[in-house]
C-alpha cells in the first residue's frame, strides 16, 4: 500500500490531473512489490519429518535428565510415625535400598580356620628309627591310639564327598605342595592364594621380599601318607572344616639369594633329605571348596639348621666421642702389659723342681 500511495503522490506532485485507472495501479504495484525467489517446498506424506543423518541424537537426549523430586508429604508422615511398615518397605524397594533393621549386623564369610585343630605330635626319631627297634615299636603304638579320631574325621569328610580315599588323595596333596612352593619361588602371589590358606600365606611370604629363591623338588624317598585327620565346626554346625596332616619324606634343594645376588642360605647343587608334616584344609560345607596348604608342623626334637641366613644391611658410621679415646688408651696399656708378661713367662725356662734354668 505504501508503494501505491507513493506512486499516486508522484502523479499529483507532477501536475498530472487525470486519475490513473485500475490497470495502471496494478502494473505499478507488481513493479514495486518484491518477488519471492525461493519457492516453498511441500513435504510429502511419505517423507519423514527428521534429519537424514541422525548424528548426536543420544547426546542431545542426554541433555535432559529426569529426576525424581523428593516426596515431602511421605517424609512428613514418616516423621510423625504415620507410615506403616508395608508402605515403608514398598518405598525402599522402589528406591533400591535394603530395608532398615534394628540390629547392625553384617554378613561374615569364614574361608579358613586360623589354627591347626588338635595338632599332630610327630614321634621322636621319625624317619630314622626302624620298626624292629624300641623307638619304632613305640611309634606304631602311638599311631594306633589316635587312629580312632582320625577314622571318625575321614568318615565325616566322606559324608560330604562320597568318593574320598586318603590313599589316592595323597597324590593330589603332593601336587599342591609342589605347586605352592614353586609359586613362592617364582613370586606368583595370585597362584599362592589358590594353593595356600589365609593363615599359611603370610607365613610363607615372611622375609621373602627382595630375595631370589631357587627351589627344586628332586624325588620322593617315601610315599606320602595321611597320619592325622580332624574336623571342626566354626560358628555354626553347618559350617564344617576338615584338616588332614600328610607326612612327606622327600629330597629337595634350596638356595636363597639377597637383593645383591649373594648367597645367604642353602646351596643349589646340594640335595638334602627333608621330613615334613604338612596340614591341608578344606571348607567342607562349601561346594566349591578346595584343598589348600594350611600349615607345617615342626616338632621340638627336630634339629634346627645352624645356617639360618646371613642378612645384609648397612652399618651406620659411629662418631667417636671424647670418652672413647681415653678408654681405648687404657685398654691398650693393659693389653701391652699382659703381652709383655706372657712373653716373659714363655722365655723363662724351669726345671722339674721349679728352678730357673734360663731367661
Amino acid at each position: 500500500m505504501m508503494s501505491i500511495r507513493r506512486c499516486i503522490g508522484s502523479f499529483t506532485t507532477r501536475g498530472c490531473i487525470p486519475v490513473p485507472g485500475i490497470q495502471d495501479v496494478l502494473r505499478l504495484s507488481t513493479r514495486c512489490i518484491a518477488t519471492q525467489t525461493i519457492p516453498i517446498m511441500k513435504r510429502g506424506s511419505r517423507r519423514p519429518n527428521r534429519h537424514r543423518d541422525e548424528k548426536y541424537r543420544t547426546a542431545r537426549g542426554n541433555k535432559t535428565i529426569k529426576i525424581d523430586l523428593q516426596d515431602f508429604e511421605f517424609e512428613r508422615r514418616r516423621y510423625n510415625d504415620q507410615v506403616t511398615p508395608e508402605e515403608l518397605k514398598e518405598r525402599m524397594k522402589k528406591l533400591g535400598m535394603p530395608p532398615s533393621s534394628s540390629w547392625q549386623e553384617k554378613p561374615l564369610y569364614i574361608s579358613s580356620t586360623g589354627m591347626v585343630i588338635d595338632e599332630y605330635v610327630p614321634p621322636e626319631g621319625d624317619g630314622k628309627a626302624s620298626i624292629i627297634s624300641t623307638a619304632g615299636a613305640k611309634q606304631v603304638t602311638d599311631r594306633v591310639k589316635g587312629k580312632g579320631k582320625t577314622m571318625q574325621s575321614i568318615r565325616k569328610i566322606r559324608s560330604y564327598h562320597d568318593e574320598f580315599d586318603p590313599r589316592d588323595w595323597v597324590n593330589e596333596a603332593e601336587q599342591i605342595y609342589i605347586d605352592a612352593h614353586t609359586a613362592l619361588a617364582v613370586g606368583d602371589e595370585e597362584r599362592m592364594h589358590a594353593l595356600a590358606t589365609e593363615k599359611c600365606f603370610p607365613e610363607m611370604m615372611f622375609m621373602a621380599k627382595r630375595k631370589t629363591i631357587s627351589w627344586k623338588y628332586i624325588k620322593t624317598l617315601e610315599p606320602p601318607r595321611v597320619v592325622h585327620a580332624r574336623h571342626a565346626e566354626i560358628v555354626s554346625k553347618d559350617n564344617m572344616f576338615g584338616q588332614l596332616t600328610v607326612r612327606f619324606h622327600t629330597q629337595q634343594s634350596l638356595a636363597v639369594y639377597d637383593r645383591f645376588g649373594r648367597l645367604i642360605h642353602g646351596n643349589e647343587t646340594v640335595a638334602k633329605d627333608v621330613l615334613e608334616y604338612c596340614v591341608f584344609e578344606k571348607h567342607l560345607s562349601n561346594i566349591y571348596g578346595i584343598w589348600r596348604l594350611h600349615s607345617k608342623i615342626i616338632p621340638d626334637w627336630l634339629l634346627r639348621s645352624g645356617d639360618s641366613g646371613r642378612l645384609t644391611y648397612l652399618v651406620p658410621k659411629e662418631t667417636p666421642t671424647e670418652d672413647q679415646p681415653k678408654q681405648k688408651s687404657k685398654k691398650s696399656v693393659d693389653e701391652k702389659e699382659e703381652v709383655e708378661e706372657d712373653e716373659a713367662v714363655q722365655e723363662t725356662l724351669y726345671d722339674r723342681f721349679g728352678k730357673i734354668l734360663k731367661r
